[in-house]
C-alpha cells in the first residue's frame, strides 16, 4: 500500500489526465450512442422485419473482438481518439438500441390503441405514451452500455487515444503492479459511479431526462468549441514511442531538445502507443511525425531486400537509412551508441560454475535449462537461427513472457534466457551478458525516424535531435531503464537529469 500511495503522489496530475480523457471519451461514446440508437428504434417501430434485422446486425457485431474492430477502422481513420469512438461506439449500439426497440414495441397493444381512440398526434403518443413506459428498459440499456463503454475504452490506449489503458498496458509492459492497479481500480470505480447515476436518474421523469441529457450535449459541445478556441495556435508535432520504459524516456529527450531550441513549438507526447508495424503505418499516414527506431528491426521487418543484415553497426544504419529514403520517402536521423538487440544472458552464478562468457560456450552444457520469449522462440533471428549458428541444443526449452522469464532465471528454477541488452532486469538480478562471438544478432541503434517532408520543412528539429547522434551507452541506457521500470521514476525526469548530466541542455534543470 506504501508503494501504491507513493506512485499515486509522484503521478496524480498523470493519472488525473488520464481519468479526465477516459471520462471524455466514454461521455462521448454514449451520448452519440443515444442519439444514433433512440431514433433508429423509433423509426423502426412500424417496420418489424427490418428492426429485427438491424437487432442481429448489432449483435453480430458484438460478437467482433475489439482490437479487431480497432485494426479494421486504423486504415480509414486512423489513430487516435476517432478510431477508438468509433469502436466504443459500435459496442454500445446493441444494449441501447435492443432495450429502446424492445420496450416501445412491448407496450400493451390496449394502451396504444386507447391513445389512438383519443386521436392524439404520433408525437403526442411517442413522448407522452410510448416513451415514458418504455423508459425503463431504455435507461437499462444505456446502463448496460455505460459499463461497457467505460471497460472497453481502457483499449483507447492500444491505439493512442489516452485515457486509463495507459496505466494498465504500463503496468504490464513493465511489470509494474502499482500502475496496473491505479488503471484497473479507477476503471472499476468509474464503471460503478456511472451505473449508480445512471440508476439515479432513471427516477426522473422522461421530459426532465431529455431536457438533461440535451444540456449535457449542449454544454460538451461548448466546453470543446472553447477549449478550441483557447489553445494556442502553435505548430504542434507528435511524437509516439512503443510500448515500456526505454521509448518513454527517448520521446521526453526528443521533447525536451526540440521544445529547448523551439519553445514555441507544442510537442505532444504519445507514450506507449503500440507495435512496430503500427507505429510505421502512423508514421506514413501522418498520424505521428516522429518515433524512435532500431536498424535491425528496420532492415529484418520494415524495409525490403535486406534479410541478411551486416554485423558492422555503421554499415546497418547507413542500409537502413538508404532503404527507408527510397522505398518509404522517410529520413532516418543518425543513431545513438548503444545498442538494444538481442542476447543471451545466464546468473553470475551459472556463468562462475561452468565458465560461461561467450554464445559457444553454451553449446558444450545441453542439460541446462532455458526459457525464451514466445517468438524469440521461433522466429529465424532468435533461438532458431542460435541452432545453426552456434550448434545451441539444450534439452530443457520452454517459453515464458519477459518478465516471468526473468524471475524464473533469478530463482534457479531455469539457467539461460534470451534479453535485450538494456533490459533493466539485467541490473535488477546482476545478470551476465554473454558474448555473440560470432556476430549473430545484427545491430540495434536507435534514431529518430520522419518524413523526409517533415524533415525538410523543419531543419532546426532535425539540428536539435541529431544532439543525441553518438550519444549514450548501453549500460546508461539499461541504468535509465532501471530507473523507470524498477525504481517507477518519471520517464520524463529520468530523460532530463541525462540530458543535464551530459549537458544537452543549456541551463541546468530546464
Amino acid at each position: 500500500m506504501n508503494s501504491l500511495s507513493s506512485y499515486i503522489n509522484r503521478n496524480s496530475s498523470d493519472i488525473i489526465a488520464a481519468l479526465g480523457q477516459h471520462i471524455e471519451l466514454s461521455i462521448i461514446a454514449i451520448l452519440i450512442t443515444v442519439v444514433l440508437a433512440v431514433p433508429l428504434a423509433v423509426v423502426l417501430i412500424d417496420h418489424r422485419k427490418i428492426g429485427e434485422f438491424f437487432l442481429q446486425v448489432t449483435s453480430v457485431i458484438q460478437t467482433i473482438p475489439s482490437l479487431a474492430i480497432l485494426g479494421i477502422l486504423i486504415p480509414f481513420v486512423g489513430i487516435g481518439t476517432v478510431p477508438a469512438i468509433i469502436a466504443l461506439v459500435l459496442y454500445a449500439i446493441m444494449p441501447v438500441f435492443q432495450n429502446t426497440y424492445a420496450g416501445l414495441t412491448n407496450i400493451d397493444p390496449l394502451l396504444i390503441e386507447a391513445a389512438d381512440a383519443f386521436g392524439v398526434s404520433k408525437r403526442f403518443k411517442l413522448f407522452r405514451v410510448q416513451f415514458p413506459l418504455a423508459l425503463p428498459m431504455i435507461i437499462s440499456g444505456i446502463r448496460i452500455a455505460v459499463v461497457m463503454v467505460i471497460g472497453t475504452a481502457t483499449l483507447a490506449a492500444l491505439i493512442g487515444g489516452g485515457g486509463l489503458g495507459t496505466y494498465i498496458l504500463l503496468g504490464i509492459q513493465t511489470n509494474n503492479n502499482d500502475a496496473l492497479i491505479v488503471g484497473a481500480v479507477l476503471s472499476a470505480i468509474l464503471a460503478l459511479i456511472a451505473s449508480a447515476l445512471i440508476k439515479v436518474l432513471a427516477r426522473a421523469s422522461f421530459k426532465r431526462l431529455v431536457i438533461g441529457i440535451g444540456i449535457l450535449i449542449v454544454l460538451f459541445g461548448g466546453f470543446a468549441g472553447i477549449k478550441t478556441m483557447l489553445t494556442p495556435k502553435t505548430q504542434t508535432i507528435t511524437i509516439a514511442g512503443k510500448m515500456g520504459g526505454e521509448p518513454e524516456v527517448l520521446i521526453n529527450m526528443y521533447k525536451d531538445l526540440i521544445q529547448q531550441a523551439n519553445p514555441n513549438i507544442h510537442v505532444k507526447l504519445k507514450r506507449n502507443f503500440g507495435g512496430t508495424s503500427f507505429l510505421f503505418k502512423a508514421l506514413q499516414n501522418q498520424n505521428i511525425d516522429i518515433y524512435p527506431e532500431f536498424t535491425g528491426t528496420v532492415l529484418q521487418s520494415l524495409v525490403k531486400g535486406h534479410k541478411n543484415v551486416a554485423a558492422n553497426a555503421t554499415t546497418a544504419y547507413k542500409d537502413a537509412a538508404q532503404a527507408l529514403k527510397q522505398q518509404y520517402n522517410l529520413t532516418y536521423l543518425a543513431p545513438m551508441k548503444y545498442q538494444n538487440g538481442y542476447g543471451i544472458t545466464v546468473t553470475k552464478a551459472i556463468a562462475d560454475k561452468y565458465h560461461l562468457r561467450t554464445f559457444a560456450d553454451l553449446a558444450k552444457y545441453p542439460e541446462l535449462k532455458a526459457a525464451f520469449d514466445p517468438d524469440f522462440f521461433q522466429q529465424a533471428d532468435g533461438y532458431p537461427g542460435l541452432q545453426k549458428a552456434y550448434g545451441l541444443h539444450f534439452n530443457s526449452v520452454r517459453t515464458m513472457e519477459p518478465s516471468l522469464r526473468y524471475e524464473a532465471l533469478a530463482k534457479g528454477k531455469v539457467d539461460v534466457t534470451d534479453a535485450y541488452t538494456t533490459d533493466p532486469q539485467i541490473k535488477k538480478y546482476h545478470l551476465i551478458l554473454l558474448q555473440d562471438n560470432k556476430s549473430f544478432f545484427p545491430p540495434y541503434q536507435g534514431a529518430p525516424l520522419m518524413r523526409t517532408h517533415f524533415a525538410k520543412k523543419n531543419p532546426t528539429i532535425v539540428k536539435s535531435l541529431n544532439r543525441l547522434a553518438g550519444k549514450i551507452t548501453t549500460s546508461e541506457m539499461q541504468e535509465m531503464n532501471y530507473r523507470v521500470t524498477v525504481k517507477h521514476e518519471k520517464a520524463a525526469v529520468v530523460a532530463k537529469d541525462y540530458l543535464n548530466d551530459h549537458h544537452l541542455l543549456d541551463k541546468k534543470g530546464k
